[in-house]
């Protein structure tokens, strides 16, 4: 066995200490991960302790919002049911148009130029069916009276001025005795007509033109015709259509009156009135188309209460619900030969006779 010389000693020493050193090194690195490691859970824990309070905050709010839903459904269901109180009222609407349709107007539907003309003639050829005894309802024998009757009609019935002109055109026949008739003498005899001073001017008036500018004749044009006293457009075509056979359109109270309740136009001034309807014809309708709407407006189409529920062209008619619409209640509404009532003409053609129509009484009678 060799002896232990110090040099030995001293490598064992030195070996030793580098060994310690190591160890003492990987103890600080133990230690400082240990610390790592410390601080690390320290920060997760309490980044954890703040999640979770923030967890237990959001898990509170979520409780709270999971409370107020049902408040929110209840809402919700509250507003469902009120829905059917609003589709109630939008039912309940047409109900109450339906009720206001009696004394109010229909407005006016969308309809092409197309379906407004076939509607219209539609129209025209019913009336046609159901007056074919359509004719002027004042009496007249020759173009001189009937002018004069025509203008004696303004502001007053056809039946009032039938049972006057006997008396008046007994005693003066013609243009010639008219003209230079004593006004208070004429002015007696159309007293019943209304207005009789204002008229006796005119029809005095009216047979002087015919003399100093006709030789006693009532012209056959309309630019001449509406040069006589008194004597307007409507007049004109009244004149025009019944004593010379030239077609024109005759807008009185009850034409107008029922073409914009058909809605076939919308004016009101009889001039245009007359432009608009014209259009919607073929010229040749014109004068039994004046006949046709005027015999309806007197009979069935009444201003304030209209017959709807004995009306032939109900179908066609915009304006349906106007007025009486139960057919018994209707039929009592019915006038002149409709209603088994006298007409306006003492002496009407033989074709209204023979449709039950009844002449009008003589002035005074009954």
């Amino acid at each position: 066995m060799k002896p232990v010389t110090k040099k030995a000693v001293k490598k064992v020493a030195e070996k030793a200490t580098a060994t310690t050193d190591k160890k003492t090194g990987v103890a600080k690195k133990a230690t400082a991960t240990i610390k790592k490691a410390a601080t690390t859970a320290t920060t997760t824990t309490s980044t954890a302790t703040t999640s979770t309070k923030a967890t237990g905050t959001s898990e509170k709010k979520t409780a709270a919002a999971k409370k107020a839903t049902p408040a929110k459904t209840v809402a919700k269901k509250v507003a469902k049911k009120a829905v059917p109180a609003k589709t109630v009222a939008k039912k309940t609407a047409p109900a109450k148009q339906a009720a206001s349709t009696r004394t109010a107007p229909k407005k006016a539907t969308a309809e092409s130029r197309a379906a407004l003309v076939r509607r219209a003639r539609r129209i025209n050829r019913e009336l046609a069916e159901v007056y074919p005894y359509a004719h002027p309802e004042l009496d007249f024998e020759n173009p001189f009276q009937l002018v004069i009757a025509t203008v004696l009609s303004a502001q007053t019935t056809d039946l009032r001025v039938n049972q006057t002109t006997p008396g008046l055109f007994a005693k003066y026949p013609t243009p010639e005795d008219l003209a230079v008739a004593n006004p208070e003498e004429v002015e007696e005899i159309l007293r019943p007509t209304g207005f009789f001073r204002a008229k006796t001017k005119s029809v005095i008036g009216l047979s002087k033109a015919l003399v100093e500018d006709f030789g006693g004749e009532v012209p056959g044009r309309l630019e001449d015709l509406v040069k006589l006293p008194g004597v307007g457009r409507k007049t004109a075509f009244v004149v025009l259509g019944n004593a010379f056979g030239r077609p024109g359109i005759t807008v009185d109270t009850h034409f107008g009156r029922l073409v914009r309740r058909w809605q076939w136009t919308d004016e009101t001034d009889p001039d245009k009135v007359e432009a608009a309807v014209g259009a919607l014809f073929p010229k040749s309708e014109w004068t039994m188309l004046s006949h046709h709407v005027i015999f309806h407006g007197r009979r069935i189409c009444h201003a304030r209460k209209p017959a709807c529920g004995a009306c032939p062209i109900a179908p066609l008619c915009p304006a349906y619900g106007e007025g009486e619409t139960d057919p018994e209640k209707a039929r009592k509404l019915l006038k002149y030969e409709k209603g088994g009532f006298p007409g306006q003409r003492l002496n009407p053609p033989q074709s209204y006779l023979d449709a039950g129509g009844i002449p009008a009484p003589p002035l005074g009678a009954g």
